[in-house]
């Protein structure tokens, strides 16, 4: 397709979703069982408003059924599922419109999803495109009886593997997904949406309280070194403010975010993205916080010349500052967290090195963390 987003002052071409593709196969797979005859391509017209013009692969046309496949193309923001082909089939019924999941299709097997549990991992608004596709084809060829209509991807359980799929409690496979048919090229919304899934998946199944990780450092430490069960944590990735804003939203009692200094002593200057390419500061604000705190101008030079967390931190306990320094970073990370959630709901941090250990605790931490290893010993 040639549409573009300007990204990073970059022209980056769009993609569409496995949605589209699903509802695109769908539609020539309805049309090619109607007229026996096979297409060269379909025209879908996405929830964007953009009309993707699409070639069906892979053509089976048998009386009773009719088999076809849609390429996924994830334009210039490619992830694991570019390139897959998204199948379709559809055989006639007695009445009504029913969609199934084939092979490579997940099943969700928990409550919180926006999908049945029970049901196929296809998301309400592609669910809705390939009802819609059918039923137009299916008034087109004055068809008043019923399809079945089923969604296949080839080597998708094993792709599925990759993804957040088995911690959303989706398995077997891949979801079709997509809320405006369309791939925005380096797209942080899609990321967001994963983290509000799981948000809600946990939700669903009874947490009360939020364990939440930047990534697999976080993961890893508190597994390996705190002994929590982090089997039903959150992973946040960059987006805290988001995490916190989701977390008011749905109404969890607390929050506990363990992270790495290089992530978490962002939040000390209310940084609540932590992307380099949004902000860092790190190095600034601890050779300040050391100076506030009885450095000379050489030792706070030295820190803001560190090129990593853990050279400064060697350096503050070099210089007997590491315990007030982080005592400083906590209650400021503290202090923004909790005007993010407006003191509506409880916030803690943790904030570790892998070669020095636990550095600071926010003062609601502790406290936090007794709920979770309680929860642990229930």
């Amino acid at each position: 397709m040639d549409t573009y987003e300007i990204v990073q002052g970059k022209k980056l071409r769009c993609g569409y979703t496995t949605g589209s593709c699903a509802a695109a196969a769908a539609k020539a797979a309805a049309h090619m069982l109607f007229t026996q005859k096979p297409v060269a391509n379909v025209r879908l017209m996405t929830p964007r408003g953009i009309m993707l013009d699409l070639e069906p692969e892979d053509v089976i046309i048998r009386p009773d059924r009719v088999t076809c496949a849609i390429r996924k193309d994830s334009g210039d923001d490619p992830d694991i599922t570019d390139g897959i082909l998204v199948y379709a089939s559809a055989e006639k019924t007695k009445q009504g419109i029913c969609l199934r999941g084939g092979p490579g299709v997940g099943r969700v097997t928990r409550d919180g999803l926006s999908c049945p549990r029970g049901g196929p991992a296809i998301n309400p608004t592609p669910r809705r495109m390939i009802e819609e596709a059918v039923r137009t084809e299916a008034q087109k060829a004055g068809y008043t009886k019923g399809l079945v209509v089923t969604i296949s991807i080839p080597g998708g359980e094993e792709l599925a593997a990759r993804t957040f799929n088995p911690r959303l409690g989706i398995e077997g496979g891949l979801s079709i997904l997509g809320t405006s048919g369309i791939v925005d090229p380096m797209s942080e919304q899609a990321l967001i949406d994963t983290i509000h899934t799981e948000m809600n998946s946990r939700k669903a199944g009874g947490v009360r309280h939020l364990l939440a990780f930047f990534g697999n450092y976080g993961v890893d430490f508190s597994r390996d070194r705190l002994h929590l069960d982090i089997s039903k944590r959150v992973t946040c990735s960059n987006y805290v403010g988001e995490l916190l804003d989701y977390a008011v939203y749905e109404g969890f009692e607390d929050v506990l975010l363990i992270g790495h200094t290089g992530k978490l002593i962002k939040l000390a200057m209310g940084i609540m993205n932590t992307h380099s390419r949004y902000a860092d500061g790190r190095m600034e604000f601890m050779a300040l916080q050391a100076m506030l705190c009885g450095a000379g101008r050489d030792t706070g030079r030295r820190i803001y010349e560190c090129t990593t967390t853990d050279k400064a931190v060697e350096i503050l306990i070099e210089t007997q500052l590491l315990e007030p320094v982080m005592t400083a970073a906590a209650e400021k990370i503290q202090y923004y967290m909790d005007q993010r959630v407006h003191h509506d709901i409880r916030c803690g941090a943790m904030m570790f090195s892998n070669s020095y250990g636990v550095l600071a605790k926010t003062p609601h931490a502790d406290e936090l963390l007794a709920v979770h290893q309680k929860e642990m010993g229930e």
